[in-house]
């Protein structure tokens, strides 16, 4: 997807993009979306969207600097040559345990000049306000305040975070409510499936609910069978599957 499409896709939550990609998916709905929590620290950016670039940090232990002093200079080489906008996933290795973090404001700012929109990890992170104030957007377990030994020490690889596989290059959308996987063979449709399952919605079982005075609970309920009906129908003629409100 253009960086073009990207934007026109956050405009979405990550709720909604969810909604219309598993209509135009094959996939298992359960296997592209985070399974434990996971904390927005700047919900009032609304969503983000970019490809993974993926890395394992271990804050705990200090022989990384030893023994690789080149790795941060090895990793941002890496970050630099891959697609953007870009979603740094990290892997804390010390995790569930913090021990302390990569990312504050100078990392942050580092990521947002090559060309990175955000980070998910697992581990924790620091200076929030400093990164919202140059819009870099940040889902992570808890906020943390020292760096310890945090150093590179993988990158590239397919890293679990959250309950969630993620390898580098897969395209990301988050926001408040978790983060998902669009897989690649989906991407070419997804913006338009969830244009539509958006306007579906306000079509039929949300527009049912929002005229209730003067109503009788039968008759909201009769509506609502009648509005679930239709959402249905319309998802079916679309694209073969009736959606979230009809069985």
């Amino acid at each position: 997807m253009t960086a073009g499409e990207l934007l026109r896709l956050r405009r979405f939550s990550t709720p909604t993009v969810f909604n219309g990609w598993e209509q135009v998916s094959r996939i298992d709905r359960r296997t592209v979306v985070n399974k434990q929590d996971v904390r927005d620290f700047m919900p009032q950016f609304g969503a983000m969207a970019g490809y993974a670039v993926t890395l394992e940090v271990q804050p705990s232990n200090p022989d990384h600097l030893r023994n690789t002093p080149d790795a941060p200079q090895r990793y941002r080489e890496y970050l630099e040559s891959m697609p953007g906008p870009k979603i740094v996933v990290i892997k804390d290795a010390d995790s569930p345990n913090v021990i302390g973090t990569y990312f504050g404001e100078v990392n942050a700012s580092l990521h947002r000049a090559l060309g990175c929109v955000g980070l998910i990890t697992d581990g924790g992170v620091r200076d929030v306000n400093e990164m919202a104030s140059i819009g870099f957007k940040a889902l992570a377990a808890r906020l943390c305040v020292g760096h310890a030994y945090a150093w590179p020490v993988r990158w590239g690889h397919e890293v679990e975070v959250f309950g969630l596989k993620i390898a580098s290059g897969q395209l990301v959308h988050a926001d408040q409510h978790g983060f998902m996987i669009i897989p690649e063979e989906d991407q070419k449709k997804v913006f338009d499936a969830t244009l539509f399952m958006d306007g579906n919605e306000c079509t039929s079982v949300i527009e049912a609910t929002q005229i209730l005075a003067g109503r009788s609970m039968s008759e909201t309920r009769a509506a609502l069978v009648e509005a679930e009906r239709r959402f249905g129908a319309a998802a079916l003629e679309t694209f073969g599957k009736k959606g979230e409100w009809s069985a």
